[in-house]
């Protein structure tokens, strides 16, 4: 039998042990990272076992008398070794179900883990979540750049890259988190009335405590931004978190020369690139432009998939 055991803080060094050697574990999931806005959540998070052995994790939270896999995350379905069985998560998924109901929560809402996060295949979950009647409620598409193919600029991209070339653009690292937040808490404002999701300061201590995966890179003129990429690096996946650009970085190209030293110098070495999501509403809307300016730089879609469990 599994054995389902509820997150507490001594269970910290042991979680995030595991999601560092897990198939499809990435840094959003230690605890350190899910602690940056924990006020915000009542944390509901598990520890499955069986004969003794940690197999697998779910990072949740409460929500009234639902259950969130996790509400401040992007993704967080359950977190597996490599040595999970399609069985054995059946099992996981049974025990999962049992346990909440005996607590009075009525649903799980389910974030799938990307395939592209994933180390090794590990979609058991979502075969588990089949067989228990799980209902398919929400797919967002995001736009993913295959690094290990040849790359697909468009005409219109490799027109504005050449036109680039003519002016003096410094491409590089940053820690200047700060300016480049504002830049984007300005840039969200005018087009859609919204602010970032992370404060300068969330970012600023986010990045001190993940160095390794949180990176700023820039394109400046003169020391000015012309445009800025925030990435989180997972051991696949380069994704670009916030994308800025000023107006001059749009009209001389500042973003293309930018997008194109990450794809072909910085993080040539991984698989992935992901531009993110261009879903609005429950991923009931495509933004069009947004995902044929992606597209654009030959970009192709990966879904994100959420799912609701009934617990009763």
């Amino acid at each position: 039998m599994v054995e389902i055991v509820k997150y507490k803080p001594e269970h910290k060094e042991v979680w995030d042990a595991f999601v560092a050697a897990s198939k499809n574990g990435t840094f959003l999931f230690f605890r350190d990272y899910m602690a940056y806005h924990a006020d915000r959540f009542t944390d509901h998070s598990l520890l499955f076992y069986r004969k003794g052995k940690l197999i697998a994790l779910l990072p949740a939270n409460e929500a009234g008398n639902h259950i969130e896999s996790h509400g401040g995350l992007t993704y967080g379905g359950i977190v597996s070794d490599r040595q999970m069985r399609a069985a054995i998560m059946l099992e996981i998924i049974g025990q999962l179900r049992l346990y909440f109901q005996k607590l009075g929560f009525l649903k799980l809402h389910y974030k799938a883990i990307p395939s592209i996060y994933h180390q090794a295949p590990a979609e058991e979950d979502l075969y588990a979540l089949f067989r228990n009647d799980a209902i398919l409620c929400r797919r967002d598409l995001a736009s993913v750049v295959a690094l290990n193919q040849p790359l697909a600029y468009n005409t219109l991209r490799k027109r504005k890259l050449k036109a680039a070339e003519r002016y003096h653009i410094s491409l590089g690292q940053s820690t200047d988190f700060a300016s480049f937040m504002a830049l984007e808490q300005e840039l969200l404002q005018q087009k859609y009335r919204v602010s970032p999701v992370h404060t300068a300061a969330e970012i600023s201590n986010l990045a001190a405590s993940f160095p390794d995966n949180i990176k700023l890179y820039m394109a400046t003129e003169t020391g000015d931004i012309l445009a800025g990429v925030l990435l989180y690096e997972t051991p696949a996946v380069a994704h670009c978190q916030y994308i800025g650009t000023s107006q001059r970085g749009r009209d001389i190209g500042g973003l293309d020369m930018l997008i194109h030293y990450l794809l072909t110098a910085v993080y040539c070495h991984k698989e992935y690139l992901s531009f993110g999501i261009s879903t609005e509403q429950q991923g009931q809307v495509l933004n069009e432009n947004l995902v044929a300016n992606k597209e654009s730089y030959g970009a192709r879609s990966v879904v994100h998939d959420f799912y609701t469990l009934s617990l009763s």
